[in-house]
């Protein structure tokens, strides 16, 4: 069930997931939240193509993309049609509008797939808030709001002419009346602790003593009023006899040296007061926190985890349809619910695959939908998008893309980091170059000027033609790199077609699994007990 999906969400949800199979939708869909006001309204004069969604990237133009996803949805009536409409009036053909005429037809397919059990948390930030929950309420109908949950990201900060902005929003709706729920509890304030639950018993439970008497304020109750060793209270007994010969036999009543009886009631046992839905005990991700994966919309596990808890029950499916680094995606495998990732980027799906990996030690079992399985496949993608293919062609082998601004890669597409002194030692790299397009002897020429420039370990060439064997005999040329702690030489520069990698082929350096750092790697999935939660 647990299945991984490369490609646009609105795609992937109108092929591949049926009506009413899932239980609980988390997405946190890009948006640039401090991008000016006047330049997110700003008109946009002309038509231009709509290029596809890079990651990390989240700016939105009102262009002849937005205008059809505009049109789609108007023409399909109903009150969503009527709140667009509405939106067009109000905002113009604003960058505001082409956001939410991206997002209408994706909720419109989130709530197609919900079961009438099913909730949906929509996080977003106070620039489109509003908007969006205007949109929810034509799509999911304004009963069926539930919370707009407040959550403080980051602690107080400089904002300029105005106050500091510190909060995302969750808007919490439900399918229908009979959604899933479980209580969520706050835990207690440390001075409630210390006024109220400072006695331990033997064990070192901290417990309170409350009083078990019914007080003059609710009055005499005749059928509660009854003697118990001895003791008869005024007003008679919070409890019936039995129930309170079952309170002493378990040792929750104690008697005071005046001889005035007490329930005994245990720290560990009081869930707390109910969650409110101001979330201000959930810290961002810092910079040392041992989770943090390098991605710069990363939510805390701790976020998801209280929303995936508090909406689902194990077994169940929950869905992601902007995964990013795979956050839900993570948690929803380790509180062994069923899951479904969606993501428009080779990056993203590299990143979540490390991470299930590293996390769950290869023992999370999903499928990877979409992205090339043959080299026809390869040739289609690196002829649609060269970034999206090259991203692909470096998630086969576990590397990093390199920065991708023009001029900046120095003939650099990736690199693979790796470890193999005793602890301490040198990190080491490999250098990694793709070719989409024709490939030419000056191409392992240069880059085997780079690997020399870089100082590199190794270098690799990845491309979907084959090398000529004058290439091969050139990067034969290149010599060894020799490994000090596996005392083993591996080829320094090294040759390989997509249909290698296909086949199985990898890099050839020293063992990964023990020293592979290229990306950091994801803190293993702990189980309640002292055994690994079950998968």
């Amino acid at each position: 069930m647990n299945t991984l999906y490369y490609g646009d969400n609105l795609d992937v949800l109108r092929r591949y997931v049926a009506d009413e199979s899932v239980d609980l939708v988390y997405l946190d869909p890009p948006f640039k939240s401090n991008q000016d006001y006047n330049v997110l309204f700003a008109e946009q004069d002309g038509s231009r193509s709509a290029a596809q969604i890079k990651a990390f990237e989240d700016t939105w133009r009102w262009d002849q993309a937005a205008a059809a996803a505009y049109e789609e949805v108007v023409e399909g009536g109903g009150r969503v049609s009527q709140a667009m409409q509405a939106f067009r009036t109000f905002l113009g053909e604003s960058d505001m509008l082409a956001y939410l005429a991206m997002m209408a037809p994706r909720l419109v397919e989130l709530r197609r797939v919900l079961k009438t059990t099913g909730s949906i948390y929509l996080h977003c930030d106070p620039t489109a808030s509003h908007y969006l929950k205007m949109l929810m309420d034509a799509i999911f109908a304004p009963q069926n709001f539930r919370n707009e949950i407040i959550w403080k990201r980051t602690s107080a900060h400089n904002d300029a002419r105005r106050f500091a902005d510190v909060y995302d929003c969750i808007l919490y709706y439900v399918r229908s009346r009979v959604a899933t729920w479980n209580p969520q509890y706050a835990a207690h304030g440390e001075h409630y602790l210390k006024t109220h639950y400072g006695r331990t018993d033997k064990e070192g439970r901290q417990y309170r003593l409350d009083n078990i008497i019914r007080s003059a304020s609710m009055g005499p109750r005749p059928n509660l009023a009854y003697e118990y060793k001895g003791y008869k209270p005024q007003w008679g007994w919070r409890v019936n006899l039995e129930k309170l010969k079952g309170i002493d036999k378990a040792g929750r009543l104690t008697w005071s040296a005046t001889g005035i009886p007490y329930l005994v009631r245990f720290l560990d046992e009081m869930p707390g007061a109910a969650m409110p839905s101001i979330w201000d005990n959930i810290p961002p991700i810092n910079s040392q926190a041992q989770e943090r994966l390098g991605y710069p919309t990363q939510k805390p596990e701790a976020l998801l985890e209280r929303v995936i808890t508090a909406s689902s029950n194990k077994g169940d499916v929950v869905l992601d349809p902007f995964c990013g680094c795979g956050t839900a995606v993570a948690v929803a495998q380790r509180l062994e619910r069923n899951w479904i990732g969606i993501d428009i980027t080779h990056l993203a799906i590299t990143l979540i695959r490390h991470r299930l990996f590293t996390a769950y030690g290869g023992k999370a079992e999903y499928d990877v939908i979409g992205e090339p399985v043959s080299v026809p496949d390869a040739e289609a993608l690196a002829a649609e998008d060269k970034y999206q293919f090259q991203w692909w062609a470096l998630g086969l082998v576990g590397a990093r893309p390199a920065e991708q601004k023009k001029g900046a890669d120095k003939g650099i597409d990736g690199r693979l980091y790796f470890h193999d002194e005793a602890e301490g030692g040198k990190t080491k790299q490999i250098i990694l170059s793709v070719k989409g397009g024709g490939l030419k002897a000056q191409d392992v020429r240069d880059l085997r000027g780079v690997i020399e420039r870089e100082k590199a370990e190794i270098g690799v060439l990845i491309s979907l033609e084959e090398p000529t064997k004058q290439m091969r005999t050139e990067a034969a040329s290149a010599g060894f790199y020799e490994s000090p702690g596996w005392q083993k030489k591996y080829p320094h520069l090294q040759l390989f077609t997509v249909a290698d990698l296909l086949g199985g082929k990898r890099i050839d350096y020293p063992p990964a699994k023990q020293t592979n750092v290229t990306f950091k790697r994801a803190p293993k999935a702990k189980g309640k007990g002292p055994e690994q939660l079950p998968l």
